[in-house]
């Protein structure tokens, strides 16, 4: 039989070509990169609501603190009051009699207590840098007077330095000294609140440094050695300049909380800082202002100039510790 007339069979239909896989890796970013931004949600999620009590609770006393600066509140805080705008503020600044030196008790109290502190802090720390027999002991006791709460380390020293029957007088008497008023005098009621805060706070400047010491390298001091350096210019030009930055952020911290101080000067001298006013710091004048005379613009607006003012120092300090690291 011809095959002539019949059509040529079909030729069969070439498959399409597969499409080549995505690469792993970029599978594998895209999934991280999802599983990092549901990370991210999810910790601020969690974080919300801290975050927010904790705004609230910083927030809501600065704007009623503010609120009441210009106003003037007085007798009940609730009570109504009529708003004066910077004239409290005026009133503060105009004050020389209260409130100025009530800023320079608190710049003396600050400077003197945080300088003796620093100094005493820095040798105590130089001397437990190296290991020794009992070191352990001797941290213990060193932390001891931090335990204790400011106002009953207040009356444990107001009963050592009674000036009738406290053992301070006793011990000087013993050794031929005159007998001192200590918090009994007006000139020396702020000096020796400053020896007291002093021995307070003395030991947290020395874990403080005492850790800082502890980061340091050992290599540049052991090069100075070689080279001839004695204790002094080791220290001088070696340690000090590398322990710079703790020492600017412990200088920051104690400052601040050494501007703060209330406990031991209330509890030592009472309202208004004695009879003389001889102890009075802007926080005993600021609550003074307030619980004693229920003037709460004008305690307001104090409270109000002493935030600036800590921010203000805050800030200097970090400059120039900034400055000198640099």
């Amino acid at each position: 039989m011809s095959t002539t007339g019949l059509a040529p069979a079909p030729a069969e239909a070439t498959p399409p070509a597969p499409r080549p896989a995505p690469p792993r890796r970029t599978r594998t970013r895209t999934r991280t990169r999802t599983f990092e931004q549901a990370n991210r949600r999810l910790k601020w999620a969690m974080l919300a609501p801290a975050l927010l009590f904790v705004g609230a609770m910083i927030i809501f006393p600065l704007v009623f603190t503010l609120d009441l600066s210009a106003s003037d509140a007085f007798g009940a805080v609730n009570a109504g009051k009529g708003y004066t705008g910077l004239a409290n503020f005026t009133d503060a600044l105009g004050d020389t009699r209260r409130f100025w030196p009530a800023v320079g008790r608190t710049v003396s109290f600050t400077v003197g207590a945080v300088l003796l502190e620093t100094v005493l802090g820095l040798a105590l720390a130089m001397l437990l840098r190296k290991p020794f027999r009992g070191m352990r002991w001797v941290r213990t006791v060193l932390i001891v007077p931090l335990l204790a709460a400011p106002v009953a380390i207040g009356i444990l020293w107001l009963l050592i330095l009674d000036p009738t029957n406290g053992i301070a007088n006793h011990l000087l008497a013993s050794v031929g000294l005159p007998r001192q008023e200590f918090l009994g005098s007006v000139g020396q009621s702020l000096p020796t609140l400053m020896l007291i805060d002093v021995w307070q706070w003395t030991p947290m400047m020395t874990l403080l440094l005492l850790a800082g010491l502890t980061t340091l390298p050992q290599e540049p001091e052991e090069a100075a050695l070689v080279d001839g350096a004695g204790p002094w210019q080791r220290f001088r030009y070696v340690v000090l300049p590398m322990l710079a930055p703790t020492l600017a952020t412990a200088l920051v911290l104690r400052a601040v909380d050494a501007l703060k101080t209330f406990d031991l000067l209330y509890a030592t001298k009472g309202p208004g800082g004695g009879s003389d006013f001889e102890a009075e710091t802007l926080n005993v004048y600021a609550y003074g202002l307030t619980f004693d005379y229920q003037e709460y613009g004008l305690a307001a607006a104090v409270l109000v100039l002493f935030t600036l003012f800590i921010i203000g120092v805050v800030v200097l300090m970090r400059r120039r510790g900034g400055g000198k690291n640099a």
